[in-house]
C-alpha cells in the first residue's frame, strides 16, 4: 500500500531580482522546472554541489526566501496548497527545518528554553530528557548557551528541535559539514529514525555516499535542474542510474575510482541551451540543445533526451 504523500512540489522555480547598471533590474533564475515528492516514512535526499540551488528549495518550502526572490510552481502538503498563510501557521510545529548554519540559534538564550520555546510544563522536560539521553547529550547541556558547545553537540542539538514537536515534515539543509564520519553517520542515522516513526524527510546534502547509506530515494540537482530521482539501489552500479552527470557522480565515489570529469557547473547567467549539462557530457549531441522533457525511465525519472 502506498503510504500518504506530504510534501509535493510541481514545477517550482525560483528567480532573484538584480539591479545592473544603475536602476535597470534583471531577474535571475536559479531553480527551474523542479518537482519532487516525500512521502511518509519515506527519507528523500536532494545532491548536487554547491550552488546548484539546493538549500533555495528548503527556503521556498519553509516559506523564508529573501525579499527579492519571486517564486512559482505548486507545493502541496498533505494533499493541500501550502500557501504563506499555512506555512505560517505550521513551521516549527508539523513542518520544522534544521537549518545549515549553527547561527540560527540564538546566542542569549539556554539551550533548553530554546528548544522548548520558553515552555516549562513537566511532560516538555521529560520528553527533551529523553531526546537529549538519545542523541549522547548530558541533561546539564540544557543550562548552557550554544557558544560553550563544540560543533557536534550544536548539530545534535538543532536536530532535537525538530524532535521536540514530533513533526510530518522535516526539512535538513546540510546536517553534516564539520563532522567528522562516525558523527556525521550518526546524524543521518537520526533523520532515518523520524523517518522509520512516520515523518516525512527531506536532507538536502552534497554528500552522496552517507546519503546513500539512510535514504530511500536520491533527487541529483545540477545548475538548477533535477536531473535524476533514482531509488538508493540504483546507485548499486553504474548501468542502473539514467543521466550521465548522475553516472559521473558515481564514478567519482571512492569506491569506483575517484575519476572526474573537466568542466564546472554553469553560472545562472551563463546557462546553455538545452541541458545545463550539455557542454560537460560527452554524450551530447544538437538535441541536447533543444527542450528536455522530465520522463520516468525503468521505475525512476530523468531529465535527459537519451535512454541510458
Amino acid at each position: 500500500m502506498e503510504k500518504n504523500t506530504i510534501l509535493e512540489i510541481r514545477n517550482m522555480n525560483i528567480s532573484f531580482s538584480q539591479y545592473q547598471k544603475g536602476t535597470k533590474q534583471t531577474k535571475l533564475p536559479v531553480i527551474r522546472d523542479l518537482s519532487l515528492t516525500v512521502h511518509q516514512g519515506e527519507m528523500v535526499a536532494v545532491v548536487g554541489s554547491s550552488g546548484s540551488g539546493k538549500s533555495l528549495l528548503a527556503h521556498g518550502v519553509m516559506g523564508i526566501l529573501p525579499y527579492n526572490a519571486e517564486m512559482g510552481g505548486q507545493i502541496l502538503y498533505c494533499g493541500e496548497p501550502l500557501r504563506e498563510k499555512r506555512i505560517c501557521a505550521l513551521r516549527g510545529k508539523e513542518i520544522v527545518m534544521v537549518p545549515q548554519s549553527t547561527s540560527y540559534l540564538d546566542p542569549l538564550m539556554k539551550v533548553g528554553t530554546q528548544i522548548c520555546k520558553g515552555k516549562k510544563d513537566p511532560e516538555r522536560k521529560k520528553k527533551l530528557d529523553g531526546i537529549f539521553r538519545r542523541y549522547g547529550l548530558a541533561e546539564e547541556v540544557q543550562e548552557q548557551y550554544p557558544f560553550e558547545l563544540s560543533g557536534g553537540m550544536t548539530r545534535r542539538v538543532m536536530i532535537s528541535t525538530a524532535m521536540i514537536e514530533e513533526p510530518k515534515l522535516v526539512i535538513a539543509d546540510e546536517p553534516t559539514p564539520g563532522l567528522h564520519l562516525k558523527a556525521a553517520k550518526r546524524a543521518m542515522e537520526h533523520f532515518r529514525e523520524l523517518a522509520d516513526m512516520g515523518a516525512g524527510v527531506l536532507i538536502i546534502t552534497h554528500d552522496l555516499e552517507l546519503a546513500l547509506e539512510t535514504a530511500d530515494r536520491v533527487l541529483v540537482f545540477y545548475a538548477g535542474y533535477t536531473l535524476e530521482d533514482a531509488k538508493t539501489e540504483d546507485f548499486r552500479q553504474e548501468k542502473t542510474l539514467r543521466h550521465p552527470y548522475t553516472k559521473a557522480l558515481w564514478r567519482a565515489m571512492p569506491q569506483n575510482g575517484f575519476h572526474y570529469i573537466d568542466g564546472v557547473q554553469p553560472y545562472v547567467k551563463d546557462m546553455p541551451e538545452g541541458c545545463p549539462f550539455a557542454p560537460r557530457c560527452e554524450k551530447c549531441t544538437e538535441k541536447c540543445r533543444g527542450e528536455i522533457p522530465y520522463r520516468e525511465v525503468n521505475g525512476g525519472y530523468v531529465r535527459c533526451v537519451y535512454d541510458s
